[in-house]
């Protein structure tokens, strides 16, 4: 038998051992969680009778409420144990599927002979709780698997640096138990590792990279020194995988003090959540926050307004109607996405220290109680070195004492003894014991009812004055438009930027570069609602982020570490957007930047094909994976475009491809052609509110298929009408969809970026 041979029977021998070790594990835990839950069962029939109840005395009802206390905490103790149990059963589960993926043989400095050191997505102890049989890859020892290849090494612990000599590096592809794979490499990861993964075809859902983490990559997961992280990555580079592989790693490495409700993650789209919900539960970390920003603002504004979408926004841009309000439109989402229009805004919030905040009256049935002019009058009246939030802190409990006062009016009111009459028989009872000063006093029922009715109707009022309802805050941004009158600079064409959003405003309505600066203005007038117990947020597709967006969002999360993760040659919004901020040219503060220009997703002939027409100027490296030339399909003169696109589906569906985008340029163009061919094709259309990702044959606009990957891309319109110059960056996010095959259907001429490849780096087919 070979030496090879030799070696992988005796790393089959080992992972057989090691799946052993895993199916003792999971025996003696499920025997312990079997227990656990009978003692949860047994505590929850027996609660109330473990438990002294005894109200006779003051000393009797601490006594207790102590014993109930101690026993509650004794069943959520219990609880918490099932669940922990519960959690590392799933690990063992996946760790038996698949117990490592790599190895090391490490010779620390010193030291004569070599530790094999396992790598897998968690960490396994055997049964003495002595030896590690594989160690979690985000561990510290686990850094040289992907720092270094077979020589000198070194890695970071608590105390200082540990070095050595790395003798070996293998890497696994176990299967159900069974080594698929086995690859002895001087690389970071070897190409056969990479070329196993990234052949398959596309998921539902985004896998972890834990096997296949590259160098680069590693650099972003285990950075734990910069307050800003900046990651520019080409499409393909890995860039959010390697962002939740972060999330991971940090979540590990401060488990103590790092929790799911601290970590949040800005998402492009409500799909591309769904897209990466799997990547953290597989690795036994619980899923953190993930919202889009649109969702954030929505969340954060009391008034009750409509927020136009960023993807309505782009609709609008697409849709060309080349009249004055588009222009005038386009000028203020240019001037609206900028610091200087921050700087507007202050200017004018200064101003409303002497006048022009608007309030609203409080009402109760019909009648006014506070006037909205009395409440202005109120307000002006406060010292005006005190600082508007504070002083509507201040006019808030002013407001409250007033309607306390108004409360106690209402009482002997008729419309009080009508409700009361109302109430039925349960409300009844409830509202005469909860009095404890009346209770068994019939002689004065009618006045605990009458004072419980009007409670009831006064609470609602005091929760809206408590939420600062009171406060017009659309109306006072109203006036910035209509009435205000700039002392500092405004671009040419403010008065018709500012006489636009007004009629918009007029209507309840934000249009998307209006979202944000309002919500700043809110926030300002009304109190900085900052976001303490967020430590880490994460902004993917940060390169849509306009600078007056990403200003906000440092203001909301100060004590915040951030990672920015995007590709500038996918900012589908630079037509409006002048400053990126993902790529800022001076950044203040402890930061790093990190550039991945090697794409994996595409074969290299995608990548060499749509690296002609990349937006930006860096240099993108594709991985070595073989593939076809992305076709031109020429539509003949008269052919029907329905025809070609169904032989180009059946045709790639032939070649095993599974998940089959056809990516339009604007939502319209996606619904007339999912018209046109859902009766001829399985086929599924993505919008705006599509959560879920799912395989097989779909229909979607550009903007909604960032950050996701499929087997195949068809553009049904890759024409020179369908793609002009402005269109640049979404022709190249379109095209760098495709993992495994790239069509594009052309009917006359084709677009521009077509023109600037080298015509031996495609296929043109006539259909």
């Amino acid at each position: 038998m070979s030496n090879k041979a030799n070696n992988r029977a005796a790393e089959q021998q080992r992972v057989d051992n090691v799946i052993h070790e895993i199916n003792q594990k999971a025996q003696q835990l499920h025997a312990k969680a079997k227990g656990i839950k009978d003692d949860v069962i047994d505590l929850r029939k027996t609660f109330w009778d473990d438990v002294k109840v005894n109200l006779d005395e003051p000393d009797d009802i601490i006594e207790t409420e102590a014993s109930l206390k101690q026993q509650a905490e004794l069943l959520s103790q219990r609880e918490r144990s099932h669940g922990k149990i519960d959690e590392q059963l799933k690990i063992l589960k996946r760790l038996k599927e698949s117990p490592y993926f790599g190895r090391i043989d490490f010779v620390e400095s010193g030291e004569k002979e070599a530790e094999p050191i396992y790598i897998g997505i968690a960490s396994l102890m055997d049964r003495d709780e002595e030896d590690f049989l594989v160690y979690d890859w985000r561990a510290p020892i686990s850094s040289l698997y992907y720092d270094y290849s077979p020589g000198k090494a070194a890695y970071e612990i608590i105390d200082g640096k540990i070095t050595g000599e790395i003798t070996l590096k293998r890497q696994f592809i176990i299967r159900h138990g069974l080594i698929k794979g086995m690859f002895d490499t001087g690389v970071t990861i070897g190409d056969e590792l990479l070329q196993q993964a990234l052949g398959n075809n596309a998921s539902s859902t985004m896998k972890n990279i834990v096997a296949t983490i590259q160098k680069e990559q590693n650099r972003i997961i285990r950075n734990e020194r910069s307050n800003l992280l900046i990651v520019q990555g080409v499409a393909g580079s890995g860039k959010t995988s390697a962002a939740l592989q972060r999330i991971a790693y940090l979540m590990y490495r401060y488990r103590e003090e790092l929790h799911a409700e601290n970590v949040v993650m800005f998402s492009p789209n409500p799909l591309f959540s769904s897209y990466i919900a799997n990547v953290l539960p597989e690795l036994g970390e619980t899923n953190v926050r993930q919202t889009t920003f649109l969702d954030y603002l929505r969340e954060r504004t009391i008034d009750s307004v409509t927020i136009e979408s960023p993807f309505e926004q782009m609709e609008y841009v697409l849709t060309k109607k080349d009249d004055e309000d588009y222009r005038i439109r386009l000028l203020g989402m240019d001037y609206k996405s900028s610091q200087e229009y921050m700087e507007l805004i202050d200017e004018y919030i200064s101003s409303l220290e002497n006048g022009g905040i608007r309030f609203k009256n409080i009402t109760f049935q019909k009648r006014i109680l506070i006037s909205k002019e009395e409440i202005a009058n109120y307000f002006y009246s406060l010292d005006k070195e005190i600082a508007i939030p504070n002083k509507i802190e201040l006019v808030t409990k002013w407001l409250l004492e007033k309607i306390r006062e108004h409360q106690k009016t209402e009482i002997d009111q008729d419309w009080v003894m009508e409700q009361v009459e109302l109430l039925d028989k349960e409300e009844y009872l409830k509202a005469y014991y909860k009095d404890n000063e009346f209770e068994n006093d019939v002689s004065m029922e009618e006045e605990i009812l009458r004072k419980e009715i009007v409670r009831r109707f006064f609470s609602r009022i005091k929760k809206q004055i408590r939420n600062l309802e009171y406060v017009n805050v659309l109306a006072t941004f109203y006036r910035f438009f209509l009435e205000w009158e700039s002392k500092g600079n405004t671009p040419p064409s403010w008065t018709a930027i500012a006489k636009q959003t007004a009629s918009y405003l007029k209507k309840r309505f934000l249009t998307w570069e209006d979202a944000t600066p309002y919500v700043y203005f809110q926030e300002r007038i009304l109190g900085d609602n900052l976001d303490r117990s967020v430590r880490h947020l994460f902004i993917d597709e940060a390169q849509d982020y306009s600078a007056f967006q990403y200003a906000f969002i440092k203001r909301v999360f100060p004590y915040t570490r951030m990672t920015l993760l995007g590709d500038i040659n996918q900012a589908i919004y630079t037509q409006v957007t002048k400053e990126n901020p993902l790529i800022p040219e001076e950044v203040e503060g402890n930061h790093e930047r990190i550039t991945l220009n090697k794409s994996y997703r595409s074969t290299k002939q995608i990548v060499e094909f749509t690296s002609y027409f990349a937006p930006g100027e860096e240099v993108i490296e594709p991985f070595e994976r073989e593939g076809e030339l992305p076709k031109i399909v020429q539509s003949l003169n008269g052919k029907d475009i329905v025809e070609t696109l169904v032989n180009q589906v059946t045709e790639l569906q032939e070649k095993g491809n599974e998940t089959i985008a056809i990516i339009c340029k604007t939502m319209s163009e996606t619904n007339k052609l999912y018209e046109q061919l859902k009766d001829m094709l399985p086929i599924s259309i993505i919008h705006e509110e599509t959560y879920t990702f799912q395989k097989g044959l779909l229909i979607l606009p550009v903007y909604l298929a960032k950050g996701i990957e499929f087997d195949a891309v068809i553009i049904p319109d890759a024409s020179a009408q369908g793609y002009v110059e402005s269109d640049r960056t979404l022709f190249y996010t379109a095209c760098t969809r495709a993992m495994h095959e790239l069509a594009m259907v052309v009917t006359g001429s084709a677009c521009q970026f077509i023109d600037e490849v080298p015509k031996d780096k495609y296929e043109v087919i006539s259909r």
